[in-house]
């Protein structure tokens, strides 16, 4: 790969990893560990047999803990401690062919999967409003079924990967933003003045 296109993936795992930090990290694993993907230095550590266990147990946790309402916020919220660190890794990993880690791109994956994960909590916290469980479940699986097939694009076409994402990611903040404008206007008017 050219060093635009691992600068592509970088991105592209920073953001996953703000959405789901485990299944990202066991599927960088994974794929370098079946050879799917020729790792760079600093990532191949998440091919250790350590790595891809414990990774994929907490995947397996992290899927059935993101279903509950209540318990999906307070996951999200205890995980913002980790995965803004593991997306600033994953971005400067991806582009580290030496296994040094390079300040710029630790700073950028630091920010997408800031911003990747604020989209996520800010968009289940407003789904936690509603009583029935359906939407917190669709909206879990979408997540899972978007890592899923993230990883899979980004490894074959991380430009492509990369447009779909910047694309859903503007789609997404500007519903949230008009929701969260709609939410409030109608709040206003109906407290007394």
């Amino acid at each position: 790969m050219t060093e635009a296109h691992l600068f592509a993936l970088g991105v592209l795992l920073a953001w996953l990893a703000g959405i789901r930090v485990y299944l990202t990290v066991f599927g960088v694993g994974l794929a370098g560990a079946l050879g799917w993907l020729d790792l760079p230095q600093a990532l191949q550590v998440t091919q250790s047999p350590w790595v891809l266990g414990v990774s994929g147990a907490l995947a397996l946790v992290e899927f059935f803990a993101d279903k509950i309402p209540g318990v999906d916020t307070g996951w999200d919220l205890l995980h913002t401690l980790l995965r803004v660190p593991a997306g600033a890794f994953l971005a400067a990993a991806a582009l580290s062919p030496d296994g040094h880690l390079g300040a710029g791109m630790l700073a950028t994956g630091a920010g997408v999967a800031l911003a990747s994960h604020v989209l996520k909590t800010g968009t289940r916290m407003l789904l936690n409003t509603s009583p029935e469980p359906v939407s917190n479940w669709t909206a879990s699986v979408t997540e899972d079924t978007t890592v899923v097939t993230g990883l899979a694009l980004a490894f074959v076409h991380p430009w492509l990967a990369l447009a779909i994402v910047v694309g859903v990611a503007v789609a997404f903040a500007l519903l949230v933003r008009w929701f969260w404008r709609t939410l409030f206007r109608r709040r206003s008017r109906a407290l007394p003045g």
